[in-house]
Order: structure tokens, then C-alpha cells, then sequence
């Protein structure tokens, strides 16, 4: 009981934090933006953020238009003239919806700014979205609802809309759990890097020889410690803030290990070799 007790607290309290974690994330990602008009008559546009490519520096937003009032028929699913939906610089190509016939889902590309994924996992970016409609040539009120799908990035949007447009300031950074398990990799690379460095130590400090056991356990942690950065969610590339804080340091630290235990284990047994009678 004296060992259970405090293990089962710890479980308890792991738990718990984590179930906060989970549920503000989740709150995040349930979260609605809302700029824009609140006319009567007015064109709707529910936008989400699906994926985000930090690689390419762009995100796929999926928008879907629906026209409410006067401006729409059959309940928002066509538009009564014409329907032309413009958007900003960032935003790869506008909308275009025909009078009369039913609207369908679409899906654009948005252009990011600043950031570099080299920073990853602190790496963050920006971006405007803006939406402008015009009816039969004539322009009229827009309404954005905004909201994120990527569970790998967090979202904040600054509203800089006027009356009759919907424009907001989309910021993005790295979500918590893909920040809290990235820094956990960093803190393993280091401590299995730590690890190693004790046990060659202790071979060569005692004179140990060669220990196959032992320089196997280093070879493989040398090659998992490869396999288990690129566990890395988001496919970071190479020489990311990821590897210039933990990776290539703990990968050469555990490589001068194995060669510095096999150079003094070969100069130990052939000095034993060369003393024993035998």
C-alpha cells in the first residue's frame, strides 16, 4: 500500500490533466469565428480550415455559400440571380454560382505568410481571409462563419470586416497536444542520448572489454532514435528546431559512445590477450 497509494495518485492526477488538456483543445477546435453582416438578406459562408501544408505554405479552406432571404430559393440551397463570391489576394481563385441551380461545397486554397516550418514545432503563420458578394452585379451583405478541422494547428481569427464584406485575420500556431508531445521527443532524445552516456562510461571506466549486449543496445538506440524523430506529426523537415534541440545532438552523442566503447573494449582485450598465459 505504501507504493500503490502514490503511484495511483500520480495516475489520478495524469489523467485529470490530461482530460483538461483534451477538453480545451477540444473546445478550440468546436469554436465558431463569426464576422460579417446580420442582415435579413444576406449571403452566408461557412468556411473551414481542413488541412493546413505548412511545406507548401498553404491551407485548403472549404467553403460552403448559402443565400438567405430574398437572395436565395428552396430554403439557401440556390441563389436567385447570379451569384459571385470574391475573394482576397491570398485566396487562390473566386467563386462563381449560377441562378436557379443548386449550390455545392467547394474547396480553395489559401496562401500563408511569415512562419517557416523550420521552426517547428513553435512555428506559426498568418493569413486574410475575405469574402465579397455580388448578386446579379449588384453587391450585397456577407456573413463569415469560420471555424478549423487541422487538429495539428490552432486558429485565431481577428475580425476586420466592413458592412457589406467579411474579412478576418487568421492566425495559426501548433496545436497543444502536437506541442506537448514534440517537446516530450525532445526531452526522450536527450535522456536515452543520457543514457548511453552513463552505460559507455561505465564500460570504460571499469574496463569492461567488448560487451556485445551492451554496444547492441547502443547501435539500436542509435537507429530507433532515427525512426522515432520521424514519428514527428506534421512531417517536419530535416534541421527543423526539432533536430538543432535535441535530435542530431542526441544522435552524435550516442555514436562517439559506440565508437568510444568498441575503440577501448578492442585495446582491452588484446591487452588481456597479450597477459594471459594461455
Amino acid at each position: 500500500m505504501p507504493v500503490l497509494l502514490p503511484i495511483a495518485v500520480l495516475i489520478v492526477a495524469a489523467v485529470s490533466v490530461g482530460s483538461w488538456l483534451q477538453f480545451g483543445e477540444r473546445q478550440a477546435l468546436d469554436r465558431v469565428h463569426t464576422v460579417g453582416s446580420r442582415a435579413a438578406d444576406r449571403v452566408d459562408v461557412e468556411a473551414t480550415v481542413q488541412r493546413v501544408d505548412a511545406a507548401a505554405r498553404e491551407l485548403l479552406l472549404r467553403v460552403r455559400v448559402t443565400p438567405r432571404g430574398t437572395l436565395g430559393e428552396e430554403e439557401g440551397t440556390a441563389p436567385a440571380a447570379d451569384l459571385s463570391l470574391q475573394t482576397s489576394a491570398a485566396t487562390l481563385g473566386d467563386l462563381g454560382f449560377k441562378a436557379h441551380e443548386r449550390i455545392t461545397t467547394r474547396d480553395v486554397q489559401v496562401a500563408l505568410t511569415g512562419g517557416s516550418i523550420s521552426d517547428y514545432p513553435f512555428d506559426t503563420y498568418q493569413t486574410d481571409i475575405e469574402f465579397r458578394a455580388q448578386l446579379d452585379g449588384r453587391q450585397v451583405p456577407v456573413r463569415l462563419n469560420l471555424s478549423n478541422n487541422d487538429t495539428l494547428f490552432s486558429v485565431s481569427a481577428a475580425p476586420l470586416s466592413s458592412s457589406q464584406q467579411a474579412v478576418v485575420g487568421l492566425g495559426l500556431d501548433r496545436s497543444s497536444s502536437l506541442l506537448v508531445f514534440a517537446v516530450f521527443m525532445m526531452v526522450v532524445m536527450w535522456a536515452l542520448a543520457a543514457s548511453v552516456l552513463i552505460g559507455a562510461w561505465y564500460l570504460m571506466s571499469r574496463r569492461q572489454g567488448l560487451v556485445w549486449p551492451a554496444l547492441a543496445w547502443m547501435a539500436a538506440t542509435l537507429f530507433a532514435l532515427a525512426a522515432f524523430r520521424n514519428t514527428a506529426p506534421g512531417t517536419p523537415p530535416i534541421g527543423c528546431v526539432l533536430d538543432w534541440f535535441a535530435f542530431l545532438w542526441a544522435e552524435t552523442v550516442i555514436a562517439l559512445c559506440l565508437i568510444a566503447v568498441v575503440i577501448t573494449g578492442v585495446r582491452t582485450a588484446l591487452r588481456d590477450a597479450e597477459t594471459d598465459p594461455a
